[in-house]
C-alpha cells in the first residue's frame, strides 16, 4: 500500500513546460511500478507513461514521446513528470499511480493520487 500526493499542475501556454511531483508514503515504494495517466473532460483515463522499479525502464504513449519524461528517486519516494513543448491536447488532469508491473491499463496500477490539473492554453 502507498498513498499518493500529486502536485506541480497549473495553467501554461503551448510550447510551455511543467514539472509534475508525486510524492508516495508507505512501504517499499522502490518495489512499485509507477505510472502517469491523464483523463480529459468527456474521455477516457489514458497511459501517459510507466517507470520500473529501478528508474532503468520508461515507457511512453507514443503522444508524448520526445516531449515527457518520467523520473524516481526512490530515496525520496518521489516520481516526476517532465512535461516539455505542452500541447493544448495535453490538457486534462494528471494522476499518479502504483502497480505490481509495466503496464498501460488503469486496471493494473492500484494506488492512485489524487490528481493535479494541467491547462495548456493555444
Amino acid at each position: 500500500q502507498v498513498q499518493l500526493v500529486e502536485s506541480g499542475g497549473g495553467l501554461v501556454q503551448a510550447g510551455g513546460s511543467l514539472r509534475l511531483s508525486c510524492a508516495a508514503s508507505g512501504r517499499t515504494f522502490s518495489s512499485y511500478v509507477m505510472g502517469w495517466f491523464r483523463q480529459a473532460p468527456g474521455k477516457e483515463r489514458e497511459f501517459v507513461a510507466a517507470i520500473g522499479w529501478r528508474g532503468s525502464t520508461t515507457y511512453y504513449a507514443d503522444s508524448v514521446k520526445g516531449r515527457f519524461t518520467i523520473s524516481r528517486d526512490n530515496a525520496k519516494n518521489t516520481v516526476f513528470l517532465q512535461m516539455n513543448s505542452l500541447k493544448p491536447e495535453d490538457t486534462a488532469v494528471y494522476y499518479c499511480a502504483a502497480g505490481p508491473t509495466m503496464s498501460t491499463m488503469p486496471s493494473r496500477f492500484g494506488s492512485w493520487g489524487q490528481g493535479t490539473q494541467v491547462t495548456v492554453s493555444s
